[in-house]
């Protein structure tokens, strides 16, 4: 990758941190794993096929401390690229699902957290859409008990055509009233219409909301009232919402003045660095440093801190 890409300052406010485990990691984390099982378990080229690799690296965070080294890890690769400040997506949905013990995991990963100086973290409580809103009522009030250890906001993830964002209104305006902030995946694997419901319902920054691309009167919308998209390019790619990279809209959002950042979003999984993301938005979809530069700017301009 360039240098310009990698010491360029830089903000992430889309990644989860169990999606940032890579092949090392997960090794470290599960000895009895094999480089060819891992291989195997994350060979998808579908968003169904990503939730099972996903599901795979979840597994093998048992405990406080595997979470605690997955972040570790990915504040050293953070460190390398000059990434300043991180706003780290946490599933607290499948923690409570799986009865873990989401406080301990939080202390452990502040502790983390604390023990470095390089970048700044704060964390976004995630719940599963599909299972409803008195789910992620759960992960709400968990949100808003822990926002002195640093959690700054509450996102839906996981299938949008199996729990539209309609249906989290009223989640939301109780975060809301709370002091979180609210920040939903929308138009990443439906259409715009899902990125307008998501606003309706109080969201504060889009998680991906690349489908908005496809209506000028949303891209307005956007732009006139500084609502940003949490963009993720090789994301879109590997799942399939995108066919081919140059076929990427960042672009068409960038000109048409939509602001836009750019994340990993699961950097394990997608085998990226923001610096790569970078890199990639200059090389095939022609931005140029510039417009880089201004990407950039905005990751620290919408961050909520």
């Amino acid at each position: 990758m360039g240098e310009f890409h990698r010491a360029i300052e830089k903000a992430e406010l889309h990644v989860h941190l169990e999606g940032s485990l890579d092949d090392a990691t997960l090794l470290e984390l599960d000895p009895g794993l094999s480089p060819e099982k891992i291989r195997a378990a994350r060979r998808f080229r579908t968003f169904d096929g990503f939730i099972e690799a996903y599901k795979f690296a979840l597994a093998r965070l048992r405990e406080p401390g595997h979470f605690a080294l997955a972040l570790r890890r990915l504040l050293e690769r953070m460190k390398n690229e000059n990434v300043r400040y991180a706003e780290i997506n946490l599933s607290v949905g499948v923690m409570l699902a799986r009865r873990q013990n989401v406080e301990a995991i939080l202390e452990a990963l502040e502790r983390e957290a604390a023990s470095q100086d390089s970048v700044e973290v704060r964390w976004i409580f995630d719940s599963v859409r599909q299972w409803g809103s008195a789910e992620a009522m759960r992960v709400a009030e968990r949100a808003v008990a822990l926002r002195g250890a640093g959690v700054v906001g509450f996102s839906i993830g996981g299938s949008e055509a199996g729990g539209p964002a309609e249906d989290f209104k009223a989640v939301f305006a109780w975060a809301k009233e709370r002091g979180l902030h609210i920040v939903p995946h929308a138009g990443e694997t439906e259409g715009p219409q899902e990125v307008w419901a998501a606003l309706r319902a109080g969201a504060e920054r889009i998680g991906h909301g690349i489908a908005a691309a496809s209506d000028p009167e949303l891209m307005d919308h956007l732009r006139r009232h500084g609502i940003p998209l949490e963009v993720c390019l090789s994301s879109n790619l590997a799942t399939g919402v995108v066919a081919s990279m140059k076929a990427h809209p960042l672009r068409r959002l960038f000109d048409a003045g939509v602001p836009v950042t750019l994340n990993t979003d699961d950097p394990g999984l997608f085998h990226t660095t923001l610096a790569r993301e970078f890199q990639i938005a200059e090389e095939v979809l022609g931005f140029n440093q510039s417009e880089l530069r201004n990407i950039a700017a905005n990751s620290f301009r919408y961050a909520f801190r």
